[in-house]
């Protein structure tokens, strides 16, 4: 899930590494608290081009997305595979049931709207969107999101060094993935646009994009970094040694940074 750290596409199918897809939970408060939120013009216009308010939300985590859309005005299902997420999205009032989306039992229920913030690489891209396809209503829509970073170039350079020299055998001390990530992250894109065209089902998948940036201080950002894909089984003593490199390029750079996302939505509607 590429949303806060260097973290590329894996060679292998990211729905088969199930110890890296179920390794979030390992902090689920820090990563509620860490994770950054979603545009509220892509949140926005998910509702207004689903038919209804009843929305399912894959690999929910601890219920990012899915507070914001039931602030939209949705009603919200949860599914996650990890109990430890799912309680955190429980405490903050949402509905939660744990299964992996493939295997998850709809019980006969559909939906408007089937939603995915950086979780649809964690399911395998047919079985998902034909489960996508089996509990979504006509006209229902399936929309994966994935925020993608972009850090400054003096930022991504200083990173990629940190990476180098704790971490040298690691994609992330990469600078063109730090300085160019939609390129890597396009992949992911059209792995989920194949799924949903080889499932059947749905209209032409469709790409959005929605830009925004967010500040952060240098607390802040460290706050995250354990967070992800990338650093959630590191050995600590190698977690410790990135932060405390992290933190010094940060204090180099003013104490903070401002991040450049792209929020990119993969997209179809449910064909009648």
């Amino acid at each position: 899930m590429p949303t806060i750290s260097p973290e590329p596409p894996r060679p292998t199918e990211p729905h088969r590494a199930r110890q890296v897809a179920e390794s979030f939970g390992s902090d689920p408060d820090r990563y509620d608290r860490a994770r950054p939120r979603y545009p509220s013009a892509m949140v926005e216009r998910i509702v207004a081009e689903s038919p209804g308010p009843a929305f399912l939300d894959v690999g929910t985590g601890t219920g990012i997305a899915a507070r914001q859309f039931q602030a939209a005005g949705c009603r919200v299902l949860g599914v996650d595979p990890d109990a430890r997420m799912a309680d955190v999205a429980r405490r903050l009032g949402l509905e939660v049931e744990v299964a992996t989306f493939e295997a998850w039992d709809p019980v006969g229920r559909e939906f408007d709207a089937v939603v995915a913030g950086q979780a649809w690489h964690w399911v395998d891209p047919v079985a998902g969107a034909a489960k996508a396809a089996r509990v979504l209503r006509p006209g229902g829509l399936l929309a994966a999101f994935w925020n993608v970073f972009q850090f400054p170039p003096d930022v991504a350079d200083a990173f990629a060094a940190v990476y180098r020299r704790v971490l040298p055998d690691s994609p992330f001390n990469a600078q063109a993935m730090m300085r160019k990530p939609l390129d890597g992250y396009q992949v992911m894109f059209t792995k989920a646009a194949g799924g949903i065209g080889e499932a059947g089902g749905f209209a032409e998948p469709r790409q959005w994009r929605f830009d925004w940036e967010q500040p952060y201080t240098r607390d802040e950002w460290l706050d995250q970094v354990p967070t992800t894909g990338g650093h959630t089984q590191l050995p600590p003593a190698a977690q410790e040694e990135v932060l405390a490199g992290m933190a010094a390029a940060l204090d180099a750079h003013g104490g903070g940074f401002t991040m450049n996302y792209a929020t990119v939505a993969v997209t179809a509607t449910r064909t009648i």
